[in-house]
């Protein structure tokens, strides 16, 4: 039966590699409930998504996480599984060189793009520039280096219902652009480096424009902004968070990569320097979290393992929350930090103990524009 949106639910789930349920919801479950249930009349401005599995007792608790969310940059996760895959066929290894190409450059975080053409960079460079600083060059790499079609086709033996089609990052911006125009599909790396240092969004406009000698008036759609959110209701890189989680989950339990991999790769995700106010600013600091964050015009994710050290055990605990609406980076990041924290507040992270002092406090929301917004 469908739910209404910013519907609660709860469920044990039924994944075979799941322990069986107690009969019984533990008591952190409602109390995550009545937490998240608060986080949007907290930050009103943007609509929130949570899916969170206890891998434990395999119970999770969800708020919209059924719904389509564009996933952002969480899409570079099957990518280094396609990477690794192909390691551990032989196709290369972490150590096999590749160059930068003319083609490659992306806009956006890391220093891949920042290095000159013919650079050799190892894949082992590649991948967890990747993966710690989101780094769109390094990522559009190794998809070239393993095939758009090999990340879709694991994706799909592992997760054949929920995540939709995943492109390049370069792709991303084409794709958005063409709803203004179909000539935005020979936009080039430097092009994107252009229409990323515009001030603003009618500046933006105008530059693409006169990049592919079209006049803005006879653009298809009135902004950028509305270009984009084509884009998002197109359903590329998008997916529902349950199916994300099914995703990861796998990668935990050993079943995509071996050990070795499955270790390094996760290892790596602790590593990661984007999204530090979201989820992790909400965790404890004892805890481990092994993430990936998403950001996109008034999209943004973050999704990954927290391992919680017990004696003689870790109890883990896969999270995948979205924001969408919202144009300004630091609200979202503070909604996200409140999903970590209603988290911790549950008891779930501190043998059960509710509101424990270890928890960092909700983040106080910020519903008006901040003086420095148009």
């Amino acid at each position: 039966m469908a739910l209404a949106a910013g519907t609660v639910e709860l469920r044990a789930h039924e994944v075979p590699m799941v322990p069986v349920a107690p009969s019984a919801p533990p008591a952190w479950v409602e109390l995550l409930q009545t937490e998240l249930a608060l986080i949007p009349v907290r930050h009103p401005t943007a609509e929130v998504g949570v899916y969170v599995r206890d891998l434990e007792t395999g119970f999770e608790v969800s708020r919209r996480a059924d719904e389509r969310w564009y996933l952002a940059s969480t899409v570079k996760v099957p990518v280094a599984l396609a990477v690794l895959r192909a390691l551990e066929r032989g196709d290369f290894t972490l150590d096999t060189p590749l160059r930068v190409r003319a083609a490659d450059y992306v806009d956006g975080a890391g220093s891949t793009n920042s290095k000159p053409v013919g650079t050799p960079l190892s894949v082992r460079q590649l991948l967890e520039q990747m993966i710690i600083y989101s780094d769109n060059t390094a990522s559009d790499m190794l998809i070239g280096l393993v095939g758009i079609d090999a990340v879709n086709a694991l994706v799909q033996q592992l997760v054949p219902q929920g995540l939709e089609r995943i492109t390049s990052l370069a792709d991303v911006r084409r794709h958005a652009y063409k709803h203004l125009t179909p000539e935005a599909a020979h936009l080039t790396g430097q092009d994107f480096f252009i229409l990323k240092q515009q001030r603003n969004d009618a500046d933006r406009l105008q530059a693409l424009a006169n990049l592919l000698q079209t006049p803005a008036a006879a653009f298809e759609m009135p902004s950028v902004g509305a270009a984009f959110e084509a884009y998002y209701a197109s359903g590329l890189n998008s997916g529902s968070l349950q199916a994300y989680a099914d995703l990861l989950q796998q990668v935990v339990e050993g079943h995509v990569l071996n050990t070795v991999h499955t270790r390094y790769l996760f290892r790596v995700m602790e590593r990661v320097q984007t999204g530090a106010q979201r989820i992790k600013a909400g965790l404890p600091g004892h805890v481990r979290f092994a993430h990936k964050t998403g950001t996109q015009r008034a999209r943004t994710c973050d999704a990954g393992l927290i391992s919680v050290p017990r004696l003689g055990h870790e109890r883990r605990v896969i999270v995948v929350a979205c924001t969408r609406g919202d144009l300004q980076s630091t609200r979202s990041d503070r909604a996200l930090r409140d999903v970590g924290a209603a988290i911790c507040r549950s008891g779930l992270l501190t043998d059960g103990r509710p509101h424990d002092p270890l928890c960092p406090p909700a983040a106080q929301a910020v519903p008006h524009p901040l003086p420095d917004e148009r």
